[in-house]
């Protein structure tokens, strides 16, 4: 018949619409396994650290290298992301807001993602040791290793699994000042507690939004008990106090001038502000704002650290 081509030429590109939709369903998902929203944050963290580690001016400042960090750092994040979520796939299927992930929704096979996430974690520290330096590289693994081997499981035991998850989460700036000087010094430990307090209000906001997703999968990721409102209160006040004090000492130390005090000085007097405001009403809506503010606040503070570096 005349309209047998027609057809044929119909079917073959509803085929091809069909296996199209399938194969970027399927790139996305390996993009959301990585987790891009959190390796944002983290390579602004590395990144800082790589910037006031570097001994250089700006006009010989080692670009090629902190390219080189960001690489190696994101992919060790990235493959830790995948193996995260390959451990926590039957309890991510039990909360709402990871239901969608690629394999609870068996967008990506189990087998695929493991050898995923593998692969990325040994090729970004391998790229690490080859292109930066050892140290960076072994503190890129240890922050895998105890992400996945502490902080994951510690989840489901005890709510002080955040105290143990935000010293892997503080790793990045560390791993910038390894790479671009090749050692620790004290000036990289202020960088590592600035992080490490700004994740327990930034957390505890969105375990607070998430408490029954948390509750239903199993997660004790806060307490139980009636002390529960005062354990997320604490977390999210106290660390924000300390914080405000601990980001002014780059420039109490003479590391950044007046521009980075008065910037520290407001960022962390809104952060604090919203984790207050958090602590004494706890709601979704104070939560949701004090997250935002998190999300706002280090990259923005970090920022200005690296404008103002003396």
């Amino acid at each position: 018949m005349a309209t047998e081509p027609v057809l044929a030429a119909l079917d073959i590109a509803a085929v091809r619409r069909r296996h199209s939709t399938v194969r970027s369903g399927v790139l996305s998902g390996y993009w959301s396994l990585t987790k891009p929203e959190v390796n944002f944050l983290i390579a602004v963290t590395t990144a800082a650290g790589f910037w006031m580690g570097a001994p250089a001016s700006f006009a010989h400042f080692p670009w090629a290298s902190l390219l080189h960090t960001l690489i190696g750092a994101v992919l060790v994040a990235s493959g830790a992301a995948t193996l995260n979520q390959l451990i926590e796939v039957r309890f991510d299927a039990q909360m709402r807001r990871t239901a969608r992930r690629p394999l609870v929704s068996r967008r990506i096979g189990q087998s695929r993602a493991l050898w995923f996430g593998i692969s990325l974690s040994v090729i970004g520290a391998i790229y690490l040791a080859v292109t930066t330096n050892a140290l960076a590289s072994l503190l890129s693994i240890l922050t895998l290793l105890a992400n996945l081997f502490l902080y994951t499981p510690l989840k489901r035991k005890t709510p002080l699994c955040t105290v143990i998850g935000a010293l892997p989460g503080a790793t990045p700036p560390l791993i910038g000042w390894a790479a671009a000087c090749g050692r620790i010094d004290g000036n990289a430990w202020l960088l590592f507690a600035i992080v490490f307090l700004w994740q327990f209000p930034h957390f505890m906001a969105i375990a607070w939004m998430y408490r029954e997703d948390y509750s239903r999968a199993g997660y004790f990721v806060l307490p139980t008990s009636a002390a529960r409102e005062r354990f997320v209160a604490l977390q999210s006040l106290l660390p924000s106090l300390v914080l405000l004090g601990v980001a002014l000492v780059p420039a109490i130390r003479g590391q950044c001038g007046v521009v980075f005090l008065t910037g520290a000085l407001v960022l962390g007097g809104a952060f604090l502000s919203y984790s207050a405001r958090f602590a004494f009403r706890m709601s979704a809506v104070s939560a949701w704002q004090l997250l935002l503010a998190s999300v706002l606040y280090l990259p923005a503070l970090f920022a200005l650290l690296a404008l103002d570096k003396k």
